[in-house]
């Protein structure tokens, strides 16, 4: 299957019931997340202010605190996003084999949440990882303009495309015992369009289900391909 064919599935399947809970959830949890960094900002501006001015300034706290929020969520929606989406990409996954490969989904194999979790974390630890390493590379391109952009749009699409197709993958891969169904390139493209969309604002929201329903097609047609091969 052609990535664009995924995505007009995907796309197709944003109104099922089941992918609107997901959605409902995952957006609720994320925004929380900054929500509560926000006013850990707040405390923390707050305190330091008044530490070094010995007088009440919540109107400078109040300030910094939600310019660092909007600091914070451009630079790590993504990685919040993509890290809540873990605990719910498995409910996408359902919901899309259900409708379209439920032969496959009866031999899927439930995720517990430990192995959630440790596949979250180490998903987290990569992408920072990726990101620190590309730091330095980035640097040396800052003067392009648009070279340093380009490094970590690079880097993410390959970090994300490689942790939609897992989502789905997991589930079967230890009975099967095969190798990575999808190939570099198509992990990259699928990671470079899911990329792009977390970089819009509101519709970074549906970014990571998009993601998960479109990997699920990938993956499943390229199952098929293999076992008929």
């Amino acid at each position: 299957m052609s990535l664009p064919r995924a995505l007009a599935l995907a796309l197709a399947q944003l109104g099922d019931p089941a992918i609107l809970r997901v959605l409902g959830k995952t957006t609720a949890i994320t925004l929380a997340i900054f929500l509560l960094g926000g006013v850990a900002l707040y405390v923390g501006f707050e305190t330091a202010i008044d530490s070094a001015t010995g007088m009440e300034t919540g109107g400078l706290g109040a300030l910094a605190a939600a310019a660092g929020t909007l600091v914070a969520g451009w630079f790590l929606f993504r990685v919040v996003a993509l890290f809540v989406m873990q605990f719910h990409a498995d409910e996408v996954v359902r919901a899309v084999e259900a409708r379209h490969y439920p032969q496959s989904a009866n031999a899927a194999r439930q995720l517990g949440f430990g192995e959630e979790m440790g596949h979250a974390l180490r998903s987290l630890g990569r992408t920072l990882l990726a990101n620190v390493l590309a730091l330095p590379v980035a640097g040396l391109l800052l003067a392009t303009g648009l070279g340093a952009a380009a490094v970590f749009v690079a880097v993410n699409a390959l970090l994300v495309g490689r942790e939609l197709q897992d989502a789905v993958w997991l589930r079967y891969r230890d009975q099967a015992g095969e190798g990575a169904p999808l190939g570099t390139g198509t992990r990259f493209l699928l990671g470079l369009v899911v990329v792009g969309v977390l970089a819009i604002p509101f519709l970074n929201l549906l970014a990571p289900i998009l993601g998960a329903a479109s990997a699920t097609h990938l993956v499943h047609r390229a199952r098929e391909k293999d076992m008929h091969a």
